[in-house]
């Protein structure tokens, strides 16, 4: 009789460590989680500032920031075009022209020309290039906002994001980055723009977090008596 009242006390002690134990795991995740996502507002606040503030550059030296307006004057290398696969504008799926520019002190750098629609064939779009002298302008990204990637970036001339390593490696770019065109010579459809989720959303998301979390708590400390109380029952059936 007494080791089975032992073995009832400790299967109780058990179930309600289980009990504080789960619901605390969820209370902090959503604590964490809330504050996460609050984080990431100030971050979103602090880069659609940034984006704002960014100058306009000619011939840059330096890297230029993130969102900068750059003028650049040179010529494209029409040969080393690739495309950016599996581009959407207005409901058409397509490609995006990438091709490398010299400019006039020799320095070479990326530019993403536009939306170019391919269909649903695999093939290569024809694309002009001018071949003289080009004077452009267009809103700068920095590299290493790498989307996901499922198998392998490049089949043929095509990719599935951005990575200058896909160039020869004698082709060394100014700056890790590319320009994405909106004005000039051999632009074509304008369809790419900062991808910045409103700081809203994620304060948003905070909120939700948060009512998860004091959710959470109220049923962990509402739901203790209940415990308290079907144990006893069981204890008096015994």
């Amino acid at each position: 009789m007494g080791i089975f009242s032992s073995n009832k006390l400790a299967d109780g002690v058990k179930k309600k460590s289980l009990w504080w134990l789960g619901w605390g795991l969820v209370i902090v995740l959503g604590l964490v989680l809330g504050g996460w996502q609050w984080q990431r507002a100030e971050e979103k606040r602090a880069y659609l500032a940034r984006l704002e503030a960014a100058p306009t550059l000619t011939m840059p030296e330096t890297t230029p920031p993130d969102g900068a307006e750059v003028r650049l004057a040179g010529r494209f290398l029409a040969a080393q075009t690739r495309f950016l696969d599996n581009r959407v504008r207005d409901g058409r799926v397509g490609v995006a022209v990438l091709t490398p520019l010299v400019d006039v002190h020799g320095r070479h750098w990326l530019i993403e020309r536009g939306f170019v629609p391919s269909g649903p064939e695999r093939k290569d779009p024809v694309v002009d290039t001018p071949t003289g002298r080009v004077e452009l302008a267009g809103l700068w990204q920095s590299a290493g906002q790498d989307a996901p990637l499922f198998g392998p970036n490049q089949e043929g001339n095509r990719l599935q994001r951005i990575e200058l390593s896909a160039w020869p490696e004698a082709l060394t770019f100014a700056h890790d980055g590319w320009l994405h065109q909106r004005e000039g010579e051999g632009r074509f459809a304008s369809w790419w723009t900062p991808s910045v989720m409103p700081p809203s959303r994620h304060l948003g998301y905070a909120v939700q977090w948060w009512g998860l979390a004091l959710a959470a708590t109220a049923v962990m400390w509402l739901g203790r008596p209940r415990a308290r109380l079907q144990s006893r029952i069981m204890e008096t059936r015994s």
